[in-house]
């Protein structure tokens, strides 16, 4: 029998609606396993235990009273980028070492309101600034399928933390890719909403244009339940919009996909791509062809601009969006004591300019720094309408082709990434401009707005490798239909790692 902490949402809260289990039990479960674990993993910046038992009891007690609901009692973990009150929120920074946030994120408040527990916050890419969760000030987080790799980021540790029962699902962002691409490293299932379809408000921002935040989980369905409670309007964050979001319940109709075409984007299918991960796609695609979908080669040749259309945009608003840590308001301060021996303020760095530079040059790890930089230049007189200007105005073209394509099919079907997970500490790693190009298949949803699902669909290696899904704007439904029929006819999302 599988230990609690090994169930999916949807199979605990059958049990707890049934009376056959407690929430408090599944939250110990959950504890427990991250004790075994996390020593290894280090998916975990911060765990609430006591926290997460009085909720699982407020939890079981709501159900005792009569109330039900998927996510009542189901214990999971937030990224550490989305504010929770009372809880620290580093986004994996020095300069937000000891932060504690005021508020809840919109996204925290609507799961809370369902019931679920949250166990702690997980670890990241400094401000979500990475695809490798390297990049943290607190160390990497190690993927459980073998622990001298990389788990993907920038929420590597929302998805090691799934991938290793520590949890029965995750919140992470997605900005480009960072849900997606450590989903596909560490075989689970993440969904990027459509921007717009769930606040950003409470996020820490990185990109404000195409952060999202979504669900990290271990089947298409659990993470269809999740978005169903995170999805929504919210007057805070005014790019989110009033549309109806798909019901994570599917009809058996539905789950027929003999009237359904998939377009085959031949930019993303390139030489570049491992064999391995060539032949889990291309075993995919024939797993479809059976259940009666048609495939259809389609062309987006504005696709190679992509990753340096996102490398303008993206430096652009992070120098915009990290100009409010600057020593005053909140997080890191180095402005030196007034009763420093030096004479004068400026010898004592006691002006405010020194205040701003000194706790950033403390507090910013180097990509952070990076990207500041790229940004300020980009925006700079005389360079604004050469980069900036110029690089929105090919986000539009890159857009519009999406657009256009996913007119004539239901939705796209691509790799996740062009490998497997691979070694902490490896060459890429240490090239910014290596890592960047990362992101290679997951620019063009996020630049366009659409929503994109990584589904777990074979090894290479004995590492897992991710099937991407992108569909039109707000046609989340048309990914869970592909994918819990995809699911339905194989085993890999049931795979675990040995640890």
């Amino acid at each position: 029998m599988k230990s609690l902490n090994q169930l999916t949402i949807k199979q605990a809260s059958q049990l707890l609606a049934k009376k056959e289990i407690t929430s408090v039990a599944l939250t110990e479960a959950c504890l427990k396993r991250i004790k075994e674990i996390d020593g290894k993993i280090k998916a975990c910046l911060t765990v609430c235990e006591k926290e997460a038992l009085a909720e699982a009891k407020k939890a079981d007690e709501r159900r005792a009273a009569g109330e039900s609901g998927d996510l009542l009692g189901i214990p999971y973990f937030a990224k550490d980028n989305i504010l929770t009150r009372g809880i620290k929120t580093t986004a994996a920074s020095k300069i937000l070492a000891n932060y504690i946030a005021p508020y809840d994120a919109t996204i925290i408040k609507k799961l809370k309101q369902a019931g679920a527990v949250l166990l702690g916050k997980t670890n990241l890419d400094e401000f979500a600034h990475g695809s490798s969760t390297e990049n943290s000030a607190f160390g990497p987080t190690h993927n459980p399928w073998d622990l001298t790799r990389v788990p993907g980021g920038s929420s590597g540790g929302s998805a090691a933390a799934v991938a290793s029962d520590m949890c029965l699902f995750a919140l992470g962002t997605d900005t480009c890719g960072s849900i997606r691409y450590p989903a596909g490293f560490c075989g689970i299932v993440g969904l990027k909403p459509t921007y717009g379809r769930s606040s950003r408000f409470g996020l820490i921002a990185m990109t404000s244009s195409t952060d999202v935040p979504g669900p990290l989980a271990k089947t298409v369905e659990d993470a269809a339940i999740v978005l169903s409670v995170i999805a929504g309007v919210d007057e805070n964050d005014a790019t989110t919009v009033n549309q109806p979001h798909p019901n994570p319940l599917l009809s058996k109709e539905r789950v027929n996909l003999k009237s359904m075409t998939i377009g085959l984007p031949k930019e993303y299918f390139t030489a570049g791509t491992d064999q391995g991960v060539t032949q889990a796609i291309e075993q995919a695609v024939a797993t479809l062809k059976k259940l009666g979908v048609k495939f259809k080669s389609v062309s987006l040749p504005h696709t190679k601009y992509a990753i340096p259309v996102y490398y303008i945009i993206t430096p652009s608003e992070i120098s915009s969006n990290l100009a409010r840590f600057d020593g005053i308001k909140y997080g890191l301060s180095a402005a030196p004591s007034l009763t420093s021996p030096a004479r004068t303020s400026r010898e004592r760095g006691n002006d405010l300019m020194s205040v701003y530079t000194r706790s950033r040059g403390k507090g910013f790890g180097p990509e952070a720094k990076r990207r500041i930089m790229l940004g300020t230049y980009a925006l700079s007189a005389g360079y604004y309408d050469a980069y900036y200007l110029q690089a929105q105005k090919v986000r539009t073209q890159i857009k519009q082709e999406m657009d256009k394509v996913l007119q004539e099919v239901d939705c796209l079907l691509t790799p996740t990434a062009p490998h497997v997970a691979f070694k902490i500490g490896a060459p890429q790693s240490a090239d910014p401009l290596k890592m960047y190009l990362e992101d290679i298949f997951m620019a063009g949803a996020s630049l366009s707005g659409l929503p994109a699902m990584s589904i777990p669909c074979g090894f290479d290696n004995g590492l897992p490798v991710g099937m991407q899904l992108i569909g039109r704007r707000f046609d989340e439904a048309m990914l869970f239909r592909v994918g819990w029929a995809y699911e339905a006819t194989t085993r890999w999302h049931l795979e675990k790692p040995g640890i």
